[in-house]
């Protein structure tokens, strides 16, 4: 309805226009003025079309006794005459002369002539109607804008919001129907047990104060993105039956000084209106982050805001009956007063799902899902440690459109397995055809999944493919188990060599002049997992001890402001420590690689004919050679080792 007055409005302002200039036309010009805009006649002459004469041609006519006839308008700056045309059969013709002013010689002129002639004074408006005329635009106008703004008060994007600038725009509803419920929320057990209690508070508030308890102020939900944090919240709404107020972070902050923090007072003042209910800041950090910490001091409209949002929750007055929920992924950048008790009093650790967790969020997504009889969720939920409720959401979603492109009524393993590698690795390219490059990619990925079955504390190989998909030609899988979730010293150097054995099996069989750049991502790796057991870990030369610089400031540039906290001397044993991991683990990759070039070849070859082998399959054909150490269970998941 208010879009329909607002385009109505519009289509009046052209009109009102056309009125305004019409008034001033006939204000001001009299009915010469409108005859030559309009191209119309006087009285006289209405129904016939009058062309244009000089005046010395005017001239000539008068004193050859051609005109017969004179009428003046417009205060003698313009005529009608009625004249001869010797060229036209002498039919009478009507002409239009502009005159420089009634001149008396002219009017002699006429008289001597015998000419007939009418002198017609100017048609003058009322002063009221001109006065009338001048008013009718500006008036027409400024009605109009505040018809327009009385009309889009209160919708998104209209211009009454100027009159609204510093008001919230958090939305509001008095019993938010979100949709999601607490029995739809799944792996987050833990942080659903410390949601149910504000809950519980909202709705039976006597449990809690005849104990002398208070529930805590605000809930900082902390976590990965992707975790659930923004569905905990929508849950919470669904449950509470309280007004529920919802807003992100960002729209507090506004490029004028000041406005955020009006907004953030508008906020709280209708939030105490409705007490109790609950407030929702998702993505926190964009206001609350550490203050001071820009350039040229800290006047800005952030921090201002971030002081009128500090006050507001715990300051001189309070906001009993309020609850604040916030999200974020960024809780190192947020500003210590925010997190202190009695204001975010508990935080809420939103973590990614452990396999139980994972297996309870693929049954709550996979209700809607048709699923062959095959496919098992548990062993979708074993190989994908790691994921996060959105990315098994959108790993049963891919799996979907699979099955609906390859035209199937369910979806079975093939499309997960496809699904999987997909959401992990990219989309599927096109097949290698050069045979050298696929034979030297083969060779590689062999290389990678061969060291990792052979070393004893590798995580087990999952699948080994030459299909490639991303930027990547060849990927080897490895799956992990994450029952422990430490790792040891062993277990780090195992992952060095795993990440080593493709460039070990390059140099084996093509030489140390022909190894290719297709190491490149492992050996950036394997620079990271040395250098964090020298200087994190401890498991060096060096001993126990931390020598990984603590102050990173994250505003300003983590690399640029970083500062060591070790000498020069240090930081040479650092580099020679990190060298020599390195090339020890290079060393007995190279002669593991050596000692089993015929099992190498016969893994190439079958690679090279099926294009992809999964982990049974390749541990096979390596048994048939050598004997595989039994795998001890470790959790941390490694990244798939790609070319």
């Amino acid at each position: 309805m208010n879009q329909r007055w607002r385009l109505i409005a519009l289509w009046l302002l052209p009109f009102g226009v056309a009125v305004f200039l019409g008034w001033q036309v006939l204000g001001s010009g009299g009915p010469a003025r409108f005859a030559e805009s309009t191209g119309a006649g006087v009285p006289s002459a209405r129904n016939t079309a009058v062309a244009r004469m000089s005046y010395g041609r005017f001239l000539d006519y008068v004193e050859a006794g051609r005109v017969t006839a004179v009428d003046i308008y417009d205060g003698g700056r313009s005529a009608v005459i009625e004249a001869v045309d010797p060229d036209l059969d002498n039919r009478v013709q009507r002409l239009r002369v502009d005159l420089p002013g009634v001149a008396p010689e002219l009017i002699n002129n006429l008289k001597e002539k015998g000419i007939s002639f009418d002198i017609h004074p100017p048609r003058n408006s009322p002063p009221a109607l001109g006065l009338l005329g001048n008013l009718l635009f500006p008036l027409l106008l400024i009605g109009s804008l505040i018809f327009l703004a009385r009309r889009s008060s209160g919708m998104p994007g209209g211009p009454g919001q100027a009159m609204q600038f510093g008001k919230t725009k958090a939305r509001f509803a008095m019993e938010a129907e979100t949709g999601v419920k607490f029995a739809d929320v799944a792996g987050v057990e833990e942080a659903k047990e410390d949601l149910q209690e504000v809950v519980t508070f909202l709705k039976q508030p006597e449990r809690f104060t005849s104990v002398g308890a208070k529930i805590p102020r605000g809930l900082l939900l902390v976590g990965p993105p992707g975790t659930g944090k923004t569905l905990l919240a929508k849950a919470i709404a669904g449950e509470a039956g309280v007004p529920f107020f919802s807003l992100s972070g960002s729209e507090f902050v506004e490029m004028f000084v000041g406005v955020g923090a009006s907004r953030v007072r508008d906020l709280f003042k209708r939030a105490k209106e409705n007490s109790p209910c609950l407030i929702f800041i998702d993505e926190i950090d964009a206001v609350g982050r550490q203050r001071g910490a820009g350039i040229g001091g800290g006047n800005d409209e952030r921090e201002q805001t971030l002081n009128q949002l500090l006050t507001e929750m715990d300051g001189f007055e309070g906001n009993s009956g309020i609850i604040i929920i916030a999200a974020t992924n960024r809780p190192d950048v947020l500003d210590s007063a925010l997190m202190r008790p009695g204001r975010f009093d508990r935080q809420v650790s939103v973590d990614a799902p452990d396999i139980k967790g994972r297996l309870s969020i693929l049954e709550v997504h996979s209700r809607n899902k048709k699923l062959a009889e095959d496919v098992s969720l548990e062993a979708i939920a074993r190989r994908t440690p790691g994921f996060t409720g959105a990315d098994l959401a959108n790993l049963l979603n891919e799996a979907a459109i699979l099955t609906a492109r390859r035209r199937k009524e369910a979806t079975s393993l093939a499309e997960i397995d496809d699904a999987v590698d997909r959401v992990i690795a990219g989309m599927e390219g096109k097949p290698l055809t050069d045979g050298r490059s696929k034979r030297l990619i083969a060779y590689h990925e062999v290389g990678h999944a061969l060291v990792g079955t052979l070393v004893k504390n590798h995580d087990p190989v999952q699948k080994v493919t030459l299909i490639p998909r991303g930027q990547a030609q060849g990927l080897t899988w490895f799956a992990p188990d994450e029952e422990q979730m430490l790792v040891s010293r062993s277990q780090l150097q195992a992952r060095i060599m795993g990440a080593l054995g493709g460039r070990a099996a390059e140099a084996v069989v093509f030489g140390h002049a022909e190894v290719t750049t297709g190491a490149g991502g492992d050996i950036q790796m394997v620079a990271g997992l040395a250098r964090q057991m020298v200087t994190r870990f401890g498991m060096s030369d060096l001993g126990p001890v931390s020598l990984e610089a603590g102050n990173q400031e994250v505003f300003l540039g983590r690399d640029l402001m970083t500062r060591s906290d070790v000498s020069e001397s240090i930081s040479r044993r650092i580099d020679e420590q990190v060298r020599l991991i390195v090339d020890r683990c290079y060393q007995d990759t190279l002669e593991l690689v050596g000692n089993h070039r015929e099992c190498m070849d016969r893994l190439v070859e079958l690679l090279i004919e099926k294009e992809s082998l999964n982990g049974d399959e390749f541990r096979s054909i390596v048994a048939e050679f050598s004997v595989i150490p039994e795998k001890e269970r470790f959790s941390p998941l490694l990244p798939a080792t790609t070319t």
